[in-house]
């Protein structure tokens, strides 16, 4: 108990002196002795605990390093509370165990730092059984099935038709979103994504995961995937102005295909996944982006511009 008063209740700012403690103590319905507290906190500093001693008139106390530096409790709130694919309720659970890390003094430091309310988040209270049971599945390299939906415009859930098996073969945090890399067998040719806030009714069954075609490169497979939707690989070859070499690395990684072609462009080759939410991430650079090859995938990035276009004189 004495540790745990030391951890929630002191710092280098905030030490405490050995009447405090026993104040603390009797909160627990316990009594204590100056001397006994005196060889309780020499016991902690054997058992490891890095307490230190001000001397005074009064001598207090303080916990002076924790597993986890503020800074670093910090980031782990920021994180909890901008994961979408966590709801509110708890996000809040969470950030409450992450201030306990911190001590009742530097918690309050983080509440104040970072916030939940009327940020966008799940409506599915399922996450956390859901990745626990797809986590369990992967280890044991078994299939699973689970029921999969979508929400309508009066936000309820409509499920889709029939129960869903796959192989599930990794997780992924990818826009803002928690992903299952599956191997399913209705696009037996590629890997297929799910979301994990929109399944529910998750079961591992006794059949081992299928051989999916090809090895799974986690890395490689996000780079060359746009909005986490599953397709065919095309290998494109694009044209930037140097301008947005910071935008292209940011996407594609640091160890892309890039190769200069004068000093005012250079071209990066890349294997694409999902036209659609590919052609949108190239339509923000406007003039500066372009397709060099394929020339199908150049065709289509110029219907679907023209369609949006004729959209607007309907």
């Amino acid at each position: 108990y004495i540790a745990k008063i030391l951890y929630e209740k002191t710092d280098e700012d905030h030490p405490i002196s050995i009447m405090e403690i026993i104040e603390e103590l009797a909160k627990y319905g316990m009594r204590a002795e100056r001397k006994s507290v005196y060889t309780d906190i020499e016991s902690l500093k054997d058992f490891g605990l890095d307490i230190v001693t001000e001397k005074g008139q009064c001598n207090r106390y303080y916990i002076a390093s924790r597993q986890f530096e503020l800074p670093e409790l910090k980031l782990l709130a920021d994180a909890v509370c901008s994961a979408k694919f966590l709801t509110e309720k708890k996000s809040k659970q969470l950030l409450q165990k992450i201030e306990s890390l911190a001590g009742v003094h530097e918690g309050m430091l983080i509440e104040r730092q970072v916030m939940v309310v009327d940020r966008v988040k799940s409506m599915n209270e399922q996450i956390y059984i859901n990745v626990d049971a797809i986590h369990k599945a992967i280890n044991e390299g078994r299939q699973i099935s689970f029921s999969y939906f979508d929400y309508n415009t009066n936000k309820q859930k409509v499920y889709r038709e029939g129960e869903r098996f796959c192989s599930p073969y990794a997780l992924t945090w990818n826009d803002e979103k928690y992903y299952l890399v599956s191997y399913y067998l209705k696009y037996p040719d590629n890997y297929t994504n799910f979301r994990v806030d929109r399944m529910s009714n998750i079961k591992i069954l006794d059949e081992p995961v299928l051989k999916a075609p090809q090895e799974l490169n986690i890395s490689e497979y996000l780079n060359s995937t746009f909005s986490m939707f599953s397709g065919d690989t095309v290998k494109a070859v694009l044209k930037f102005d140097k301008k947005l070499i910071n935008p292209v690395i940011d996407r594609f990684g640091i160890n892309a295909d890039i190769v200069n072609l004068d000093p005012d462009h250079f071209k990066i080759k890349v294997n694409i996944k999902a036209k659609p939410p590919f052609f949108a991430w190239l339509f923000q650079f406007g003039r500066s982006a372009s397709i060099i090859s394929p020339d199908s995938l150049r065709d289509e990035y110029i219907k679907m511009i023209k369609d949006v276009l004729s959209s607007f004189y309907e």
